[in-house]
């Protein structure tokens, strides 16, 4: 297996980080010098286009973060001290991997619970983010992303599939209540000028005060109902172009997905290395829910009912 060594300069002093592959799908960095450890960097979807796997995920200590629990004696740490960092980094790109990419770097928190200082902060910060850059740049980056992506697809479909759903169905539900909400507005505009005409047949106070603009009145009705039915079918619109474009986005996943021929069994899902490297980086546990490998994604989040325009209004 190739072997790199990365020298990172960094405001705790110099770090090296030896790089060695990991099956297909990851590339682990023993970390020496400043801090000790290990990290991994894996391939992933884009945080924005979910079918398009132009990304890296670099974590600490874990080499699935999202769905594993790191073990302790792999959790980098500053030289001479015993407290353990956890986190992550998500380094994208849009186009190929020379376009400037976007890092994004999760909060960092030490084994305990509390943030690092900044001084380790900092530290850990370029660390991971040189890391990141230079597993971009190797050329057997495709295949780092192509297993991301050959792992990563099933679980996306399930969870893009309900999504649309999910906003189609939010979409539905906000234009009935513009529809509804025109309705209203209409009768009351209508129930104002049949009061109005009363009123100059014959004037008598109860009429006048069906004239006046208070809350609920005809005349606040009708002022409102209108601005809540816009609000209603933008937000209706807003949720059909995020079903339109989730759809895209599983049909797209899904042509990308290797053919099998009729009859033949299923192909069995890629292993995930569990690498053990020195340094005490050893194999991942899986955290509750996740399966052997902690690759399976996460069932989706429970979703709150669709908010009402009159919510948006207030």
């Amino acid at each position: 297996m190739p072997t790199d060594i990365l020298t990172i300069e960094t405001p705790s002093g110099t770090v090296r980080a030896t790089a060695q592959a990991q099956g297909d799908d990851a590339y682990l960095f023993t970390l020496g010098g400043a801090l000790r450890g290990c990290l991994y960097v894996t391939g992933t979807h884009h945080p924005s286009d979910w079918d398009q796997f132009t990304a890296l995920r670099v974590s600490l200590g874990s080499v699935d973060v999202m769905g594993a629990i790191a073990p302790a004696d792999s959790l980098p740490r500053y030289r001479g001290s015993s407290t353990g960092y956890r986190g992550s980094l998500l380094h994208s790109w849009t186009g190929g991997a020379d376009s400037a990419p976007q890092s994004v770097l999760s909060p960092l928190e030490s084994d305990s619970g509390r943030a690092p200082s900044p001084k380790i902060g900092q530290t850990l910060a370029l660390v991971l983010r040189a890391c990141a850059e230079q597993v971009a740049h190797r050329p057997d980056l495709p295949r780092l992303l192509d297993a991301a992506r050959t792992r990563e697809t099933p679980g996306l479909l399930r969870f893009l599939t309900w999504s649309a759903r999910h906003s189609e169905a939010a979409a539905e539900q906000y234009e009935r209540e513009a529809v509804a909400y025109r309705l209203d507005a209409r009768a009351a505009v209508t129930g104002w000028w049949t009061a109005a005409r009363w009123l100059a047949a014959d004037w008598h106070p109860v009429t006048a005060v069906l004239l006046m603009s208070y809350r609920g009145s005809l005349a606040h009705r009708a002022d409102f109902l209108p601005a809540w039915a816009e609000l209603a079918e933008r937000a209706g619109r807003e949720e059909r172009r995020r079903s339109f474009r989730i759809s895209n986005e599983v049909r797209s996943l899904r042509a990308a997905q290797p053919r099998r021929r009729r009859g033949s069994p299923r192909a069995t899902a890629e292993k995930s290395t569990a690498p053990v490297g020195p340094s005490g980086c050893g194999p991942v546990r899986t955290s509750p829910g996740s399966d052997r490998r902690g690759r399976e994604m996460a069932p989706p989040p429970a979703r709150s009912a669709p908010v009402h325009a009159r919510d948006l209004a207030a």
